[in-house]
């Protein structure tokens, strides 16, 4: 399996323009050029060089759509915490790989402290809750333990633009 983690990047500085066009792609990542030059107020051209140029320097790593987890038949949501009896660096890149590709997993979180993993999952029920964790997580000879919490409602935060 090849290594998913995120190359690291020096911070890019970024200028009014380039502030304006992100903020446009942060609101409709299907925006066109046109649209997204007119709110920043330059050029077509202009914009579509910008573009670019923040592709190129990785601030902008990709467009995705946003897919509702209720439509999808997968309405309850999840944190799971994952906490792993040995550390050995492969191994644990190899675990990391490994929960990022489970089914209903959102969002895999590396973190340090009492746990080792935090995973955000979104699952038919209560059954698949049980299921993800017991047949994918806790049968991995590193996993020591699992705390499971359940998820009321998501809002999402401010962002990363000032």
């Amino acid at each position: 399996m090849a290594d998913a983690r995120p190359k690291k990047t020096q911070p890019v500085p970024l200028d009014g323009t380039d502030l304006a066009i992100l903020a446009a792609l942060a609101e409709d990542g299907r925006m066109t050029n046109a649209a997204i030059a007119s709110r920043a107020g330059v050029a077509e051209s202009t914009c579509a060089y910008r573009v670019r140029a923040l592709r190129e320097s990785g601030v902008v790593t990709g467009i995705r759509a946003r897919l509702s987890a209720e439509a999808l038949g997968r309405p309850l949501h999840a944190i799971i915490k994952v906490r792993l009896g040995s550390h050995s660096r492969e191994l644990v890149h190899h675990l990391y790989d490994r929960l990022t590709t489970l089914p209903g997993v959102l969002t895999v979180f590396h973190v340090g402290g009492d746990d080792d993993f935090l995973l955000h999952a979104a699952v038919a029920g209560p059954e698949a809750l049980r299921d993800l964790i017991l047949e994918h997580i806790t049968v991995h000879p590193m996993v020591r333990q699992t705390e499971t919490q359940l998820v009321f409602e998501v809002r999402d935060g401010r962002g990363l633009l000032p």
